[in-house]
């Protein structure tokens, strides 16, 4: 796996490496290198090249640097300069570029493939608004995969997952990085209703995929229409397990729920970090699961799969011991 160094002046590159693990997840062979205002040149060289000595292969390695010309980027530079035909350095880091590469790595065996596969991930991730603040001359949007769209046949479900944060990081990242959907759909009727919810989904689309937001008897309809939707890829959120029941009840045919986050409220119980139930939500996954639906519980691809019985296990427990307190 190539090994990837965020280099930057103070704390930047720990800031965005800790933002990428809440993103995508922890990452192996990534290690971030600061200059701090009390150290020179020789200091940050030592961090490249005690951080270069940790990673498994250190002949493909990908430098992301916050700034040209700073001496964080100089020193990358000089230690380059020997590795040319296999290492790269781009900088200009932000958040989607670090996303990209991770994403990258999965599927991309060299620093150079991957170096030039992230840099307009890294251009598209600066944008404006109001968008009438963007220059005339911006790049343009990537294709709208929905022009596939109309070819007879049905949604191919590449994702199905129960998140109360619906649309937001680890999923327009890591998730969509991942199964590439053409359009994600959030299958709610409580957001359908919230105009400013349902707008704020919509912008938070990653480039190149739709955003929709749908009442979930609209979206039995959708499932069962077989001319307009051949081709078209879909990634759908919902906020509970009861939802998702009822929708797939309806007849969405979804065989597997990814379980990401539910959040807590009055009356559940939080056993572990991301998931909180009450009665009624076990109660729902037990009927899934007679169902025939598989769960898959992970917050981002890389993650271990955890077993969603057990969890309700010790959720019912503490339910119990709620009720007798």
């Amino acid at each position: 796996m190539v090994g990837i160094i965020i280099a930057s002046h103070g704390e930047f590159a720990k800031g965005i490496y800790q933002s990428g693990s809440m993103i995508f997840g922890e990452q192996e062979n990534v290690q971030p290198v600061t200059l701090m205002p009390s150290e020179g040149p020789d200091d940050i060289k030592a961090k490249l090249e005690k951080a270069i000595a940790s990673f498994d292969d250190q002949d493909q390695v990908l430098f992301l640097v916050d700034l040209w010309g700073g001496t964080p980027f100089n020193q990358v530079n000089g230690l380059f300069e020997a590795h040319k035909d296999k290492w790269a350095i781009v900088a200009g880091l932000n958040l989607p570029m670090l996303i990209e590469a991770y994403a990258s790595r999965l599927s991309m065996n060299s620093a150079h493939e991957i170096a030039t596969h992230i840099i307009e991930t890294a251009k598209d991730g600066v944008k404006v608004r109001p968008e009438a603040l963007a220059p005339k001359e911006a790049p343009k949007a990537a294709a709208d995969n929905s022009a596939n769209a109309g070819r007879p046949g049905k949604f191919d479900y590449v994702l199905a997952r129960i998140d109360s944060r619906l649309l937001h990081g680890q999923v327009a990242t890591a998730w969509s990085k991942t199964v590439n959907p053409t359009r994600i759909i959030v299958v709610s009727d409580n957001v359908a209703k919230d105009n400013l919810r349902t707008q704020m989904i919509i912008q938070a689309a990653p480039n190149g995929v739709k955003a929709h937001v749908v009442p979930i008897d609209q979206m039995i309809k959708l499932a069962k229409d077989d001319k307009h939707f051949g081709g078209q890829k879909a990634l759908l959120l919902f906020e509970t397990p009861q939802d998702a029941l009822k929708a797939i009840k309806g007849g969405v045919p979804l065989d597997t729920l990814n379980i990401g986050s539910m959040a807590h409220s009055a009356g559940k119980v939080q056993p572990n970090k991301v998931l909180a139930f009450s009665q009624d939500d076990i109660d729902t996954y037990h009927e899934l699961e007679k169902m025939g639906v598989k769960m898959d519980v992970r917050k981002v691809p890389t993650d271990g799969q955890e077993n969603l019985d057990h969890i309700m296990d010790k959720a019912e427990k503490m339910l119990k011991e709620q009720a007798n307190n």
